[in-house]
């Protein structure tokens, strides 16, 4: 099973490289792979994968993050030399737009997000180029400076409020992102290197990197190309953004005597148990190990018990897609989450107790519904 995170992760980048090269069946094949492959698997196959014990890596230390990385930008490169480019007709265009930004939202973004949280310097700076290279680049600040300290407050732009539309906590979630990285950023930086902080200011390069690719872009191929590329870079940051906004729904942390909110724990996060759509998302869906283990690798996170943690009612993929409609979603989400509310916070009268569970629940399988 621990191969199952190279296959998951690598198995659409052929076919979205053929479809790159040539067009034709290959973009139906690229699609399908993101899309009809992971559901089918998810809902046919019951199993779990089971953690790996702490200090064992997958494959051989780093090596899957950096060939997916080094994947990402190839598969940039070909997207601008192709389709930026004009080589293929607008249809097989924008069909390899949505599979290869489905790829890189939900696979890019969860590689690049494993390697800023490694102690390694020169990893966590490989993560920040690859999210610089979809335009996004002050998510290696605002991930680990911000949503990681505030998560489940109103302090973190990325956790979606109970009752927010996915369409209302994007442009908050990238604008007060931005903001609230830079200040943290800044603040560390003024106490390290004071009245000369700003030459070791990261978002120059993040801001820097993305205009110099779009600008790049353009000087080779003309404003269609560069716009092409931006295309595909938000989309890819429109997946991410749907995952951090699925993960941490109405979820929020009580808050004591003194202002403080209380420690991070498990119920402060979604959770799902699908084995290959996690796999595919190296294990981000087990969300609620990861906020209490921010360096722990991928392969080694665990799924916490649903009477400890809640649990998505189905994938992660597919609840992001739920969540672009948001009255089904509040139909859906809205009474799940203020089971979990937090004392005080005005959704919930008291602490709930767990939802019910069924046994596909209880053992982890893939397929269980939280009962209503």
């Amino acid at each position: 099973m621990r191969w199952t995170f190279a296959i998951a992760t690598l198995l659409p980048v052929l076919p979205m490289a053929l479809g790159l090269w040539g067009g034709g069946a290959w973009v139906v094949v690229a699609i399908l792979s993101m899309t009809a492959l992971v559901m089918g698997l998810d809902s046919l196959v019951r199993v779990t994968i089971p953690p790996d014990a702490d200090g064992v890596e997958f494959p051989a230390g780093p090596l899957l993050s950096i060939v997916i990385g080094l994947s990402q930008i190839g598969l940039l490169a070909g997207f601008a030399a192709s389709v930026g480019a004009g080589r293929l007709p607008l249809v097989e265009s924008l069909g390899l737009l949505y599979a290869l930004g489905l790829w890189l939202g939900q696979v890019g973004n969860a590689n690049a997000h494993e390697l800023i949280h490694r102690p390694a310097r020169g990893l966590r700076r490989f993560g920040a180029l690859l999210f610089t290279a979809i335009l996004y680049g002050h998510h290696a600040s605002a991930h680990p400076r911000v949503h990681h300290r505030h998560v489940a407050t109103p302090r973190d732009p990325a956790t979606a409020r109970l009752g927010e539309s996915f369409w209302a906590y994007a442009p908050r979630c990238w604008i007060d992102g931005f903001r609230a990285g830079h200040a943290a950023e800044a603040g560390l930086l003024r106490s390290r290197y004071g009245a000369g902080w700003r030459r070791h200011d990261p978002f120059i390069a993040y801001v820097g990197g993305a205009l110099a690719i779009l600008a790049g872009l353009a000087a080779l191929g003309g404003p269609s190309m560069a716009a092409w590329y931006l295309g595909l870079c938000l989309f890819a940051q429109m997946q991410l953004m749907l995952s951090d906004y699925v993960q941490h729904y109405g979820l929020t942390r009580a808050i004591g005597p003194g202002g403080r909110p209380e420690p991070v724990g498990p119920r402060h996060s979604w959770n799902a148990p699908h084995w290959y759509s996690g796999a595919m998302m190296l294990n981000a869906p087990r969300h609620s190990d990861h906020h209490a283990h921010p360096a722990r690798p991928f392969n080694t996170l665990a799924l916490p018990d649903p009477a400890d943690a809640p649990r998505l009612p189905r994938s992660l993929p597919v609840m992001a897609t739920l969540a672009l409609f948001p009255t089904a979603w509040r139909r859906v989400m809205d009474r799940r989450a203020r089971r979990w509310a937090a004392p005080g916070d005005g959704t919930a009268a008291k602490r709930p107790a767990p939802a019910p569970r069924d046994a596909g629940a209880a053992s982890g399988q893939t397929g269980a519904v939280v009962a209503d």
